[in-house]
């Protein structure tokens, strides 16, 4: 499902891949599902393909919103209880506790929650990575 989600750089909030074609893609955005095309020049990033880093491995940004959705019972959240830096990190050790705290900047989680409360108001509930079926031999 995250994989059409992108970021794109410059551009707040997020936005679904709609269409692509050569050197433009066409996306929609989740709140007031208003289309735009986006270039090549511009710096996006499929949600799919974003990790936080943690003192062991990177962990996808799926299982991270899939952990805000199971502590908070899918509600969005208020982003003015995060107003300190140790707010922001206190969230965060809840949700995942490893995470290396050096690496990962206040931003980055501000970035985790506004993300989260668009896909939660826009309706996406399911972030699981969709997988593969592997067959045995």
């Amino acid at each position: 499902m995250l994989k059409k989600i992108l970021s794109i750089s410059g551009k707040p909030g997020l936005y679904e891949l709609v269409s692509y074609g050569k050197n433009i893609i066409i996306v929609e955005s989740p709140k007031d599902k208003k289309r735009m095309p986006a270039y090549t020049r511009d710096r996006i990033i499929s949600l799919g393909d974003i990790a936080m880093y943690t003192y062991g491995e990177e962990v996808p940004l799926w299982k991270v919103f899939a952990s805000v959705y199971e502590k908070y019972e899918g509600k969005a959240l208020d982003m003015s209880a995060f107003k300190t830096p140790e707010s922001l990190h206190e969230f965060f050790v809840q949700i995942l506790p490893d995470y290396d705290q050096e690496r990962v900047y206040n931003n980055d989680i501000k970035k985790v929650i506004s993300w989260y409360n668009i896909l939660v108001e826009a309706g996406y509930t399911k972030f699981e990575e969709e997988k593969e079926e592997e067959t045995e031999e």
